[in-house]
């Protein structure tokens, strides 16, 4: 199960604000120097020396020392810088007034520096298969089963690193090489002639890796089987007392957080290689994506290949082959040369009555009686110009479509005359209906129902309005087709558009 996270790690990240600020190449040529120090083990810098490698750069025209004062203040306050006051002695009166600061890297803005350095040399996924990591997983695991608790000082630790980092390794550098594969360069790679020059190579690099992943997995699965939940713990409490020998001034986690953390990680560990009752593992995911890999890369090669052929001439090869069966003139061996040649073709399947004058299963089919079958012509000519039709009048048939609908409408607007004059009334009140009364009645229902306000306003300016029955109250509503049950419900109906209304009520009239 994935772990929760906690409302510290969903909060908003002020420490990268001077990535997207207004003075964004100000704040980021500030931070990229202190980075650049920090790598030289040079930590706590003064203003003046950041102001002057700055100005050397030569990015920033007309830079002051009080604008990158202001700046490291800003980035101070953001968390992105720590501060310190510097006790040195004052030379000048100036110096003596004004409060004087060093600054440091704090640590999520060391992480955030790696990280936009690392991003700037991107090119692509990369990744790799290196089936090599399998080696170190299964040899670690291996180890670790036969120690069953009792370590060295440290040799837990190094185990540990050896295999989460083999397998953080080996999963995030699968994992971008399969997409790589996936990417619109590749399409288009594999889509151009030169990609056949290294068909070949990728195809034996994924089966290796195919080969390495089938044979060593299964290794992997057996040690992490025999691994009892006994011999795991007393290895990572290992773990755990080794990193704690290690002298640190800042403990940010407590012991039972880093043990979690353990924890979590060999679960991801062995669900990656043997799964859960809720998912298959992803090693099979890895090992079924590579395989598509493959086949999309000869695919890709065939494709190639097919459209270099089709434009080959091959007027020589034919011409040959038909002097071939020009000199044959037995035509048994006809048919073989053209069962070597062209070998199958597709089965064509024709209806037709089987007249067979035997029921010998030696009897060939070139001997059976043929049965006549016309066949349609394919060719894009046109046929035979046949004679015009007349059109068909169907007028009499509109009439009656609109004799039948005009009805309807008189029905359904004499129905809804009635509803207004008696303003409001339940479904308890009404006399037997008509099977198209019915379902106009429903139809209101349903339009009330589906509105927040429970209520709607019709296309004749009605607004007819659903009231709820108490306590759910049923009732019976006698049809002409039968007997519907449903809720009680009072249908209230309101005049609105009274114009619109005075003109459906005169239309009706002239009927």
């Amino acid at each position: 199960m994935d772990k929760i996270p906690s409302m510290q790690s969903l909060r908003g990240i002020t420490e990268l604000k001077y990535v997207n600020a207004d003075n964004v190449t100000r704040y980021r040529a500030i931070m990229r120097y202190i980075y650049q120090q920090y790598q030289k083990l040079n930590y706590w810098l003064k203003p003046e020396q950041i102001h002057e490698a700055l100005m050397e750069w030569d990015l920033l025209k007309n830079y002051t020392l009080e604008q990158c004062q202001l700046d490291l203040t800003q980035l101070a306050e953001w968390g992105n810088l720590t501060a310190q006051h510097d006790g040195e002695r004052a030379v000048t009166v100036e110096e003596y007034l004004r409060k004087k600061f060093r600054y440091l890297l704090t640590p999520y803005s060391i992480e955030i520096e790696r990280m936009l350095e690392s991003l700037e040399t991107i090119r692509g996924y990369g990744g790799s298969l290196e089936p090599t990591l399998f080696d170190t997983i299964a040899n670690t695991l291996f180890k670790i089963r036969n120690n069953a608790g009792e370590y060295e000082q440290g040799t837990a630790l190094e185990y540990w690193k050896s295999l989460f980092g083999a397998f953080q390794t080996l999963h995030e550098a699968s994992v971008d090489y399969i997409a790589s594969l996936q990417t619109g360069m590749a399409e288009d790679l594999m889509a151009t002639d030169s990609f056949l020059l290294y068909k070949d190579s990728i195809t034996h690099y994924l089966q290796d890796f195919i080969q390495a992943l089938q044979r060593r997995s299964y290794k992997i699965e057996g040690n992490l089987s025999q691994i009892t939940i006994g011999v795991r713990d007393l290895f990572l409490n290992e773990v755990l007392n080794d990193e704690w020998r290690i002298p640190k001034l800042e403990q940010l986690v407590t012991k039972s957080e880093y043990m979690d953390g353990l924890l979590e990680k060999w679960s991801s560990l062995v669900r990656w290689f043997i799964g859960d009752d809720n998912s298959i593992s992803d090693s099979f995911l890895l090992e079924r994506a590579t395989k598509e890999a493959i086949v999309k890369v000869v695919r890709s090669a065939v494709r190639i290949q097919e459209r270099k052929r089709s434009i080959v001439s091959r007027k020589k090869d034919l011409d040959y082959l038909g002097k071939c069966f020009y000199r044959i003139s037995d035509l048994d061996n006809a048919h073989k040369l053209s069962a070597n040649v062209f070998g199958l073709f597709s089965a064509r399947h024709l209806q037709g009555e089987d007249l067979r004058e035997s029921d010998s299963k030696e009897l060939s089919m070139w001997k059976e009686a043929p049965i006549p079958r016309k066949i349609r012509s394919r060719s894009r000519k046109r046929s035979e110009r046949q004679g015009i039709l007349a059109a068909i009048n169907n007028s009499k048939l509109k009439e009656q479509f609109r004799e039948a609908y005009v009805i309807r409408q008189k029905h359904e607007l004499e129905f809804l005359i009635r509803m207004v004059n008696s303003e409001e009334i339940s479904i308890s009140e009404f006399e037997p209906v008509k099977e198209s009364t019915r379902l106009q009645m429903l139809g209101w229902i349903s339009r009330c129902n589906a509105s927040s306000t429970y209520s709607f306003q019709n296309s004749e300016g009605i607004r007819i309005e659903l009231g709820q029955p108490p306590d759910n109250k049923r009732a019976l509503l006698q049809c002409e087709d039968g007997t519907l049950e449903l809720l009680d419900y009072r249908l209230k109906f309101v005049v609105v558009n009274r114009k619109a209304w005075m003109d459906q009520v005169a239309w009706f009239n002239e009927l």
